[in-house]
Parts: structure tokens; sequence; C-alpha cells
């Protein structure tokens, strides 16, 4: 076996391709019993990072896995094609070469493009050893699955949960479109903090609802106060939302510098915290009321000519601002729900740009995001403002863009998470499926219960569209949807999407519908596209002969992107969830806990890495990590993979130079004739291979390398490999002694090899074209090894035995690195040991006889009672153990090295001893203690 990873590697893929490796595993698994994993499919804009190389690794270790347990697990990649980012890199390169043209050749450039891009990531993804159907991997640009698309859009939309409505949804307008919650994360953004004044329509009524507390009821406009950071959104403005329970003050303020003297409305509770950020320190309380008396009062906006009333809502608190909040029917989901609960106006001033409309008084034309200082000088001018300064919080942004992003009304397509159940349809279903880590439950249930209804239109190019024909009036759907989304579907199997767009009404519709009826020119959102799969993937392709997903495996932020959306999805069509379990990993970043970052120059390029130690470092990095929660990258991580990398292929490669000459076919020992030590190593190996096994089955895949670590390093390194090595080098070739050592190692093989076989594939693949006897081409078809033995109960020599067997060699290491530090000897052959102790583990170790000092590694081992113990025997840690350590006088064999009293014994064999000449030209030693 050579190492250079990165060169060897290539050449081990070439040899995959041409034996067309993944067609013969799915030949070697046809009939078994189905494994599923769908894969989430990323999106086809950029070479690949370390997320997802962590992602793809995670699955194809699974899928490698239940191959091995004897499943037919295959692997169909998918990739996301539509939407935005695909526009925005075609649109530049358009723009870069000074070209304009149709929307049906811009589609084509998308395609391509998408196409150019699945291309470099499948070869990345190949790179790192997945195994899968790279040469028919589904892609959501499919001609047939955009077919699917549409025909799971009708599925859902005849079980009557999609409708059509004019609500706030999220928008951006970089994108000019609508967002699906999954398409924004939150970052900080400086805002204008801002106190407006809302004047009272009638000072006298109002007053009288107060509890005055004054012998008089103040001077000044009363004003009622609100606090916004969306400066932008008072042109929309159109009540005043208080709650019913809450207390609110009239206070008087004080004529102070700018301030002239009047009396404003705040919640009682957050009236100093108000006075304080407003700088207003002279002021004082002249009545009390209940936040229930005051509705419907009328107050003016703060700068249009028009009144607006207090309402209550559900959502008023007194955790900040002033317990007076600010509605924007046309802005917020909040105030879109109180706005329909009073009938109120919902306007939308801002287009999709993000500029206020032409009819939008004293802001037409200004961007909303550029607008705070124009608002702030209105304000003043009507002397709305009490106080203003700058805010930090979290704020949503486009992903895509990293911009602020807005609730915008708008009319757009909904998939309804109450008008038939749906939600609640989907918590109950939630608890059916297996939650990988189980706080995975929660999470997606507590988004599910807060969750708003899907948009799921889009207003783009690229993307699949929503083919519905609907009423030119009350924008309802044709009676006969569900036929024309099957007609519809056919043509895009043939042409693709394009065909919608060339679609004449009049082809499908009679003269007086075409009158009535228009198609729709919204997309779907990509979430969409994905979530789908489990139908327009799953239920459709060849060789997946299941309804359900045996799993899904997916970043963490995953929850509210496609697990979700597939859930939706598949409930609104099936009324069941997609996957009977749901697997998650967590983001990866550096050592010091930062994600992954240009800006911050800690970006690990999995190219990079691959070049530099190989893909099998990458993956066995994987394996090693707890990928539940934040997983960590670095040189210094990645050199520890190397070290682990080097351990578990060192063993292998001792194994394999040990069986040089071996063939099992012929030379194998049988179990009842094995050395008791070779049994016991056997007996490790079997026990080691059923707790890898239930790791894997488990997806505890760290839990798979730490029982590779502990067999490489522990019990065979440190033990087995170390006490085997005079029989290897020394017993007879050919013998016993040599054969039931080599049966050993041959069983231990057999078994490492398809244990890293899903980790570290490439190596798996190196060690098996290395291995003797007859075997299939590729470890990646076989299954387990089943030729292991446990040691039974009855055996004198059993685990029991063995434990504490090691325990003895621990205490004796310790003493002959003392005699060594104190150069009593050089090396432990040159000791001569006696160990006293009780009977029982005298009888015990007895069980050895002469192989004890070759367990021990010592030229000569003896055990005594511990009452003939001398004063040079040193006290261990072993109850009732105490060992003796004096260097030999007897002569050192020049072939094994031991130190014997018959090297020399033999005429002619001056300087090797009697055991050596055995094992050169004799029957050779008979070690069969048992």
């Amino acid at each position: 076996m050579r190492g250079n990873l990165a060169n060897r590697e290539p050449e081990m893929l070439k040899r995959w391709n041409e034996k067309d490796l993944y067609s013969e595993i799915r030949k070697a698994k046809k009939g078994k019993k189905s494994f599923i994993l769908h894969d989430g499919p990323p999106y086809a804009n950029g070479d690949i990072h370390v997320g997802h190389a962590l992602n793809k690794i995670l699955k194809d270790i699974i899928i490698k896995s239940k191959t091995l347990s004897g499943f037919d697990a295959p692997y169909i990649p998918g990739w996301d094609c539509h939407g935005l980012p695909i526009e925005l890199f075609v649109e530049k390169k358009l723009k870069k070469l000074g070209k304009k043209i149709t929307s049906a050749e811009f589609r084509k450039q998308c395609r391509q493009y998408a196409s150019d891009q699945i291309n470099v990531q499948k070869n990345s993804f190949k790179r790192l050893g997945i195994l899968g159907d790279w040469d028919n991997p589904y892609k959501t640009m499919d001609f047939s699955t955009e077919a699917n698309i549409i025909r799971a859009l009708g599925k859902i939309s005849k079980n009557g949960h999609v409708l059509k409505g004019f609500k706030p949804v999220l928008w951006c307008t970089s994108c000019r479109s609508a967002l699906a919650e999954a398409e924004v994360e939150y970052k900080n953004k400086v805002s204008s903090s801002v106190y407006v004044k809302f004047l009272a329509e009638n000072e006298e009524k109002l007053i009288k609802k107060f509890s005055l507390i004054r012998h008089h009821s103040g001077r000044g406009n009363i004003s009622i106060v609100i606090w916004t950071t969306t400066l932008w959104t008072l042109p929309a403005n159109r009540a005043v939302c208080l709650c019913a329970e809450i207390e609110y003050s009239l206070i008087q303020i004080e004529a102070y510098k700018t301030h002239p003297a009047q009396r404003l409305i705040i919640a009682s509770e957050l009236l100093i915290e108000v006075m304080k950020h407003s700088n207003i320190k002279h002021f004082y309380t002249l009545g009390i009321v209940k936040g229930e008396s005051l509705k419907f009062f009328k107050f003016k906006h703060p700068f249009y000519n028009f009144t607006v009333p207090v309402v209550f809502g559900n959502h008023v608190t007194i955790d900040s601002g002033t317990g007076i909040v600010h509605t924007a029917p046309g802005h917020g989901q909040e105030d879109f729900i109180v706005a329909k609960n009073y009938n109120l106006e919902i306007s939308n001033p801002v287009g999709s740009d993000g500029i206020y409309l032409p009819d939008t008084e004293l802001l037409a034309g200004h961007h909303i995001f550029k607008s705070d200082n124009v608002i702030l000088d209105i304000l003043e001018k009507h002397n709305a403002l009490l106080s203003y300064s700058p805010h930090k919080h979290s704020y949503p942004h486009c992903w895509r863009h990293n911009t602020p992003i807005i609730f915008r009304a708008t009319k757009q397509w909904f998939i309804s998470m109450d008008k038939t159940s749906l939600r609640e349809k989907m918590l109950q279903e939630i608890k059916n499926v297996h939650w990988l880590p189980k706080w995975g439950e929660n999470r997606i249930a507590g988004m599910i219960e807060e969750r708003p209804e899907w948009c799921i239109s889009r207003q783009r190019i690229w993307g699949v569209p929503i083919a519905f024909f609907i009423h030119k009036e009350t924008e309802e759907l044709h009676p006969n949807t569900s036929y024309f989304i099957e007609q519809i579907a056919k043509l895009v199997e043939k042409n693709g999407i394009q065909a919608w767009w060339d679609l004449d009404t009049s082809d499908f519709l009679t003269v007086n519908d075409a009158k009535n009826y228009e198609k729709t020119f919204d997309t779907l959102d990509v979430w969409f596209d994905s979530g789908v799969t489990h139908y327009s993937i799953i239920d459709i392709r060849e060789g997946y002969d299941r309804k359900k997903a045996d799993l899904y495996l997916e970043g963490s932020d995953q929850h509210r992107g496609w697990f979700q959306s597939s859930l939706i999805s598949s409930l609104a069509m099936k009324n069941k969830a997609p996957y009977k379990a749901v697997l998650t990993h967590g983001f990866v970043v550096d050592n010091h806990g930062r994600k992954m970052s240009k800006s911050l120059g800690n970006v690990v390029s999995p190219k990079d890495m691959i070049n530099k130690l190989g893909a099998d470092i990458l993956r066995l990095w994987v394996a090693s990590t707890d990928y539940t929660g934040l997983v960590t990258i670095s040189n210094e991580i990645l050199k520890q993979s190397s070290d682990t990398y080097r351990r578990i292929r060192n063993t292998a490669r001792f194994f394999l130079a040990n069986l040089n000459g071996f063939n099992p076919e012929t030379d194998l020992i049988s179990s009842g004739n094995m050395v008791a030590l070779d049994r016991w190593a056997v007996a490790r190996v079997f026990a080691s291979q059923k707790e890898i096994i239930k790791a894997y089955d488990k997806y505890d895949i760290h839990r798979v390398t730490q029982c590779l670590m502990h067999f490489c390093s522990i019990e065979m390194g440190s033990f087995y490999l170390d006490i085997i090595k005079d029989r290897q080098y020394t017993a007879k070739s050919g013998g016993h002694a040599q054969r039931s050592c080599q049966t050993t190692l041959y069983y231990a093989v057999e078994a490492l090899v398809r244990w890293i076989a899903p980790i570290m594939s490439f190596t798996a693949d190196e060690i098996w074209n290395e291995m003797p006897g007859v075997r299939d081409k590729f470890v990646f078809t076989g299954e387990w090894y089943e030729k292991l033995f446990d040691l039974s109960e009855e055996e004198e020599l059993n685990h029991d035995f063995w434990d504490e067997i090691q325990i003895v060699r621990s205490e004796v290491n310790k003493l002959l690195e003392d005699a060594r530090r104190k150069k009593i000897i050089g090396s432990a052959l040159q000791a001569e040991i006696t160990l006293y102790t009780d009977d029982s583990l005298a009888n015990r170790l007895n069980k050895l006889k002469s192989e004890l000092r070759f367990v021990l590694l010592t030229s000569k081992a003896k055990v005594k009672n511990i009452a003939e113990k001398t004063d040079t025997a040193q006290a261990t840690e072993v109850a009732n153990l105490f060992i003796k350590v004096v260097r030999t006088k007897a002569k050192k064999c020049d072939r094994c090295w031991h130190y014997v009293s018959d090297v020399g014994s033999v005429k002619g064999y001056e300087k090797i001893c009697v055991r050596c000449i055995s094992n050169m030209h004799g029957k050779g030693e008979i070690r069969r203690f048992a």
C-alpha cells in the first residue's frame, strides 16, 4: 500500500468509472430491501464549499453503510435550478455584453448556465468519492420534473389548499419579488428610532375619558405617541393600535427650549423610558385611563390630511416603545390582521423596486431606504416629531442580496395553513417522524405553529409557472383547472416551461372563456420546486419502490426550508409526511466558532484540501466530528484527521504485510485449533463489528470513528499486534503458530476494510485490491464480514481473562519503562520478571503457561505466591500483585532477539536458540494453549 492520496485517488476514480461501480452496486443489491435517502438539492450556482462537502459525505457514508447492511440503497443526486441567483448572473453577463434578449432566450441562457454549474459541482462531488447515479441525476429544470412540479401544484390546488389574496408578504426590493421565510436571514441594521405624535381630533371629549389626578387638565395640544424604526411606513398608516388592558397616562410637558407646552398619551409603564429617550425632564401625570376607554377615538395623521382611529390588537405589549403601535396594514402581518378586523384601508404606496409610487404625497420618487431624512423634515414641519436617534437592531435581509427587506401588500398565491386544517395535520404528523437530534421535532413544530400562509408565487422569469387560468374580474380559478393542468404538464414535458409562455389562451379555452379568463404570469417559489420532489422524483423515478423516503439529511437551517416545504406539500397532496426520519447537521465554523467568510479570510476550500491531503482525509474529518452541532474545521483539526488516518492505514498495512503468501482457501486455521490469543483477537474483531454496525445504524458516525481508533490503537496496536510480531517474524513460515496468527489477521482485515469503506472509501478500495483470496471487484458491493466468532462463556480464556491480562501487562510495562530509565535494562526482552500474587490470580496467569512471556514481551516470566515476594518486588495498582524486574543473564538469540538459556546449545547454531532452529529447520513450534 502506498500513500499520496491526492495523486492516487483520481486513478481509483477513473477505475470506478471505467468499471461502472455504481451500476455494479445496483446489480448486486437488486431485490434487496430498499433504503431511500432523498437528496436535498443544492442550488446550481458556484463551486461547492465545505458545507456542501460535509453534507454530501455524510449522505455517502450512510448510503454505503446501508449497502453493506444488505439494503438496496440507491443515491440519486439532485439540483435546484430555477430562481433569482441564476437570473442575476445571466443579467450581469448580458449587461456586460451589452445585449438585450427576449424572455424565451433569457430562459435558455439560464438553463445553460445552470447546466454548466451542475457539471462543475458534479465533478467536485465525484472527486470526494461520492457514489451515485451521476449520469442521471434529477434536476428541477428537467422537462419531466418541471411538468411534475406543475402537476403537484394542480393536486394541491384540487385539494383546496391554494388561494390568491392581497396580503403583506416578505418582499425584496432588489429581487422585486416576494420571498419565502426560508430566503430571509437576520442581520444587524442601524435605523432611525423615532417617536411620532398623532394630534387628537377632539381634545375635550378625549379629556373626559381620563381619571384626572390634578386639579386641572393641563394645557397645549394633546397627542398620542407611537415609536417606530421603519419611518418609511408612515405614509401607509391607517390606525394606532392599543391594548385594551394596558393603563395609559396623559402627561403634561412643560415648555422647555425646543419643546412647547403639550400633552402626550403614553403607556404608564413606559413613560419614564420614553421621556429619557426624548430628553424631556419637566413633565408630570395629569390622568390615567385603561386602553379600552379610548376605542375609536380619532387622531390626525402626522403629515397627511386625514384621521386614523384607535383600535386594539393582541400584538401590543409594554416590552418596548410607547405601548401604542403605529399600524400600516400594507406593510405588516399583524397590522394586516388588525385591518381586517376593523375594515381599515390597506394602503401600499411602495413600488416593487422600493420607490414610492408617483401618487404618494410628499414622497413620490424617493426610495424607502433613503427617505428617513426627508420624512424627519416633514415630521418637524408638521410638529409631529417628538425625538429620534440611531437604533441598531436585528432586521430581516434577503439572503441573496444581503439587503433589507420589507413587508409589502400585493396580490400573491398562497398555500393556506388553516383553510383545510393543514397546520393541525402537520403538527400531528411530525410526531410520527423520527427526528435526529430529538430537538428537531420541537424546532419544526414551533415553526409550523407560528408560520403564516406560504406565499408560493414569485415575479420572476426563470421559474416554473403557476399554470392557472384565472377569471379577469373575480380572479377565481377556471372550473376545469385540473384538466388544464395535465394538458399543460404534457406540453412542458415536451418543451419545458417555455411551453407555458408560448401558449395562447385560445389554444385551451373556448372563445367565450378566452374573453373572461387569462393565464397567470407568476412563477413558483423555488422552495416549492424542491419541496415537491417527494412527488416529482421519488414517486416517479424508476428504482424507487416506496412512496416515502427513509431519510432526509440536511443542515439545521432546513427546518424552516426544505424539511418544511416538503412536509407542507406532502401533507397537502398525500395527507402524510414525505419522510420517515429527518437528520440534521450543524454549520461549519472555524476554530474560533466563526462562520466561513471571505472577509474573515477563514474560508476552507474542499478543492484545496483534496489537492493537498486527499479526499479520504476530508471524509475522515466529517466522520470524526459530532455533526449534530457546530462543525469545526481548521488546519490543526485536519492534522488530527491525518494522524487518525495514518493509524488506521498503518494497522491495515500491518495486516496485509503479514498476510504475504497466505491463501485463505487453503491456509485458514479452524477456530478450535487457533492459539487462544488469536481466538480472543477474532472475538474482539467480532465485538468491534457489532458496535460499529450499531453506530452506523444509528447514524452515529463519529462513534464509528472512535471504535475504529480504539480497535486499531488499543486492542490491536498496543496489545495484540505488539505481541504477535515475534510469531510473525520468527515462527516457521507456514507453520501452525504463524497460520493461526495469519487467520486472525485475515479475519481482521476482511472486517476492517468493510468498516472503513463508507468513510475512507479510496483507502478501502486500495486495501481490498491488496487482500489475498478470491473476491468481488469492489468492497462496496458486499456486506459486513460474517465469518467472525465470539468466545463462549465456558472458555477458560474468555473475555474477562484477557481483560485482566491487559491490566497486568499494563503494570508490567510501567515497571519495564522504569527499569529502562534506570538503565537496568535496554529493551523489554532483556528483562526477566517475577509476578508475586495470590492463588486466584496466579492460577489464571499460569493458564498461559510458557506463552506468558510472549504476552508480556519479556524473555522470561514466572508466577509465584505472594508469600514468596522479596524486598525488591514492587507494588502495583492491582491488588495483591507485586512485580520484580531483573536484567537477564541469558544470551541473546540473533534471530528472535529473545534472551534464553539454550542459545548456542546446538552445534553449528552458536548464536541461535532451540526454538528458532525448530522454526527454521524443524516442524516449527506449536502454541496451542487453551
